[in-house]
């Protein structure tokens, strides 16, 4: 049905543990007549069926769609979507104060290589493989028979995510919606921009993140630094903090917060802060109750790593520093290569190198909406921690 893929003997067990990746080390056949994104068949030393996916001159050589012989085509599509949207409602999303999710989430929807990110009636779809791009109009259709009027637009925004191919271009694959667009999470209204701004425009890995830091802000001064669209300050404005600063590098960061504060209706004072972080909470002017660290991946590579280890320690323990006795700091990592493990021990270290007393109350991660495939635990990214300073 498809062109063949035989495997080296030995490599097919991680496949028999459906592990949905299959690196170029492990095959056997001479690959050089497929094309990126081309679909395959993949079998093991003996010819036996193994897995269908999309094939890539890449590490990751192939990623896998199905561990079941089938044709990869619109009734598939419509399943694995109805199959997400699915679990999306009955995780209690799709509701008038929750208008924003992760729809599909690659491995941990069993589709590899596939984002879908949802704003109040709008798909936003990201591919990390050149293979999901050759079923946009097929993905996008499901979509719309899945959602009915849920549905007003779908729009790729793959170029960012993929190699740089001339043909690659994004833009609305079904309908069409003015940005910024206005979406809702835990009751609060956001602007979401998809055609210029970061991502799909929002960070919806932190929602439940933003909903536990809004319990602990009422009656708080709190410091959001890497800030971007303001979420977590508008969380904590919601709940009562009476002082909210909210920092970024970026000028367009700055003014998307602010944009977002004035769409929501608080009584806590808010600042604005253009600054480095790093150079910032050197010496802060104000004695926060709470300070939130969700910085960008420091390590995106393996090569990163000691690189990014050094870079989470030195943040972590200005604020561990300066941060007022009896506070908080929410601290993360969204860096893969950074396990959890990992990342705990790198941010003790930072409270040693600070020399104050530490207590962690909460471990956190990525919610629901972001799955994580049990044969694939690379797929858990987020980590945090909630610290307790005396």
């Amino acid at each position: 049905m498809y062109p063949e893929i035989q495997l080296k003997k030995g490599k097919e067990f991680s496949i028999e543990r459906q592990h949905p990746w299959i690196f170029s080390g492990a095959i056997s056949t001479d690959c050089s007549a497929l094309t990126d994104g081309e679909l395959v068949t993949v079998t093991d030393a003996k010819k036996a069926f193994l897995a269908v996916g999309h094939y890539q001159h890449a590490s990751i050589a192939v990623r896998v769609l199905s561990f079941e012989p089938c044709v990869i085509d619109s009734e598939f599509w419509l399943k694995k979507i109805e199959n997400a949207v699915q679990l999306r409602r009955k995780l209690g999303l799709f509701t008038d104060s929750n208008e924003i999710c992760r729809l599909c989430h690659g491995e941990g929807d069993n589709l590899p290589g596939l984002v879908i990110d949802y704003y109040a009636k709008v798909a936003v779809i990201q591919c990390h493989s050149i293979g999901m791009t050759q079923h946009l109009e097929a993905i996008s259709l499901a979509l719309q028979q899945v959602l009915t009027s849920d549905l007003i637009a779908v729009y790729n925004k793959s170029s960012e995510t993929l190699p740089k191919r001339k043909d690659e271009q994004d833009g609305y694959v079904f309908g069409d919606c003015t940005v910024p667009h206005y979406a809702k999470e835990n009751g609060i209204t956001y602007a979401i921009d998809w055609v210029n701004g970061q991502k799909t425009g929002f960070f919806i890995d932190q929602r439940e993140n933003r909903r536990l830091l809004g319990l602990l802000s009422q009656g708080k001064k709190v410091l959001n630094t890497f800030c971007y669209s303001g979420g977590f300050s508008l969380q904590a404005l919601v709940q009562g903090a009476t002082v909210v600063s909210s920092l970024d590098s970026s000028k367009k960061a700055i003014a998307l917060t602010e944009e977002n504060i004035a769409l929501n209706q608080f009584e806590g004072e808010h600042h604005a802060i253009l600054a480095d972080a790093m150079d910032y909470m050197k010496e802060l002017p104000i004695d926060y109750d709470i300070i939130v660290l969700d910085p960008p991946a420091f390590a995106k590579h393996r090569d990163k790593k000691h690189q990014a280890i050094q870079g989470y320690k030195r943040l972590n323990a200005h604020a561990i520093r300066q941060i007022k006795s009896g506070g908080m700091l929410m601290t993360f990592s969204c860096s893969q290569v950074i396990d959890k493990v990992l990342f705990t021990n790198t941010v003790i270290s930072a409270a040693i190198e600070a020399k104050r007393n530490v207590r962690i109350l909460h471990q956190l991660h990525q919610p629901a909406d972001h799955p994580i495939n049990a044969f694939h635990p690379e797929g858990e990214y987020l980590k945090g921690l909630i610290l307790y300073v005396e």
